[in-house]
């Protein structure tokens, strides 16, 4: 039927099976298809051109990745403390740029240990210690990374003055958000913040927002080929354990026929009894009035020894910064059936002595991370965000009985006394709706 060739409609010759009441509904419905997929104009301009009206047909394909803009920028100040507290600040920059609708700058991390040496600091761009197009790509449609060859108008910026002190609370922060995120600050191709380190910023996001950032956080190819080769090493050396034990018991000699070649789990003890943590967490005890946050070599130690899910015998490696450690006998005293091994004595000294703090770092965080078990202490930023990575890989194996013994990649903290005067089981409370146990220590652990 052709729509053009209908006789005109009179009332008396309306019938739900006329030619005119179906012309009639022909009609009806183009009008309707045209008002829903083509855009409302309102006349044309002083060029000529026709004006759009309706909002709703901005080519947003162009412009945003599913709802995250790539033409409006924020940018965050240089991103300073140890490796975990600038991850925890990337993240925290990266969920401020989310509620505005904003892409982050990629940002400046530090290379070196932060403590009051600002001028000494040495900044490294985030490409060169995690993989950009990686992280886009697994934080599609969640949050996105760009760079300033993106932007257009190198002038266009608006200053997000950070508030500090007391009286700047979280609500006030929140709100402060929520007014950049509207005009006139919208217009701006970018808002850069200006103030404290984004580590120091109100947190205002749940635990699992934190996470899902964290799993887009991918090590280039070049630092995580170290951490494989550490975890190799650690390996070899349970293994070679391991065959002797079975050769032993078989009554064969090292080079019998029998020789069954076993994988050893290696334990992972975050050993923080360096000079600069010993200070700082005495500081912390008497402030917090809490006992439970310092410990020291000997009772880490008899702690990890009485962990009686272990099956011994077992590699331990030891996680500590070395050129922060005073005490050296830190492989002696440990139980029968426990393997201490730390850098130089595993044979890899020399892989982290030619890499800044942050680098060294990043190894130690990826070898602690793979361990068959983890001991750290709760009030450790690193430790900390090892047990959240641990307890979403459990979560995403389906593992929902989350404190029981006989789970996979077990964590414990060393200084909570737990079952039989061992270290206490550690899991992260994902639904917490902030990071505030982490980002500063907390003593409960959830088990």
């Amino acid at each position: 039927m052709n729509l053009w060739n209908c006789k005109v409609w009179k009332p008396s010759h309306f019938s739900l099976n006329s030619l005119a009441f179906k012309c009639l509904a022909l009609v009806v419905l183009a009008l309707v298809l045209r008002a829903v997929l083509l855009p409302t104009f309102s006349g044309v301009d002083v060029k000529g051109k026709l004006v759009v009206s309706d909002i709703n047909v901005q080519p947003l394909e162009k412009n945003s990745d599913y709802g995250i803009r790539r033409n409006k920028f924020l940018e965050v100040p240089q991103i300073v403390w140890g490796l975990n507290n600038q991850k925890i600040a990337f993240a925290r920059a990266c969920l401020t740029a989310r509620m505005l609708n904003r892409t982050l700058l990629m940002p400046s991390l530090s290379a070196s240990l932060f403590y009051k040496e600002i001028d000494q600091l040495q900044p490294i761009s985030f490409d060169k210690v995690f993989q950009f197009k990686k992280f886009n790509s697994l934080c599609n449609g969640f949050v996105r990374l760009g760079r300033y060859s993106e932007l257009l108008n190198q002038t266009d910026v608006q200053e997000l003055q950070k508030g500090s002190g007391r009286k700047w609370t979280s609500v006030r922060d929140f709100e402060q958000l929520k007014e950049f995120s509207s005009d006139p600050y919208d217009q701006y191709e970018v808002v850069r913040v200006v103030g404290k380190n984004p580590f120091l910023w109100h947190d205002h996001w749940p635990v699992k927002d934190y996470a899902r950032i964290f799993e887009c956080l991918v090590l280039v190819d070049e630092f995580a080929r170290e951490a494989d080769r550490v975890v190799s090493r650690i390996r070899a050396a349970g293994k070679e354990v391991s065959d002797k034990q079975v050769l032993v018991e078989q009554g064969e000699g090292v080079n019998g026929e029998n020789s069954k070649l076993q994988v050893m789990p290696y334990m992972a003890v975050h050993m923080r009894i360096e000079k600069d943590w010993m200070i700082h967490c005495k500081n912390l005890e008497q402030r917090s009035n809490i006992t439970e946050i310092c410990s020291s070599k000997e009772e880490i130690i008899e702690r990890v020894g009485s962990i009686k899910e272990l099956n011994k015998p077992t590699i331990v490696y030891l996680a500590v910064a070395d050129s922060l450690l005073e005490d050296k006998t830190i492989l002696s005293g440990w139980q029968e059936g426990l393997l201490p091994l730390e850098k130089k004595k595993l044979g890899v000294g020399h892989v982290y002595d030619k890499y800044p703090y942050l680098i060294k770092s990043a190894i130690d965080y990826e070898v602690c991370l793979r361990a068959d078990v983890f001991v750290g202490n709760s009030f450790s930023t690193f430790s900390s965000l090892i047990v959240l990575e641990r307890t979403q890989k459990m979560m995403h194996s389906g593992v929902l009985s989350s404190c029981s013994n006989n789970i996979r990649w077990p964590s414990y903290a060393y200084n909570i006394m737990g079952d039989f005067n061992g270290p206490r089981k550690w899991l992260t409370n994902m639904s917490d709706t902030s990071l505030q146990a982490i980002s500063y220590g907390s003593n409960h652990v959830t088990c």
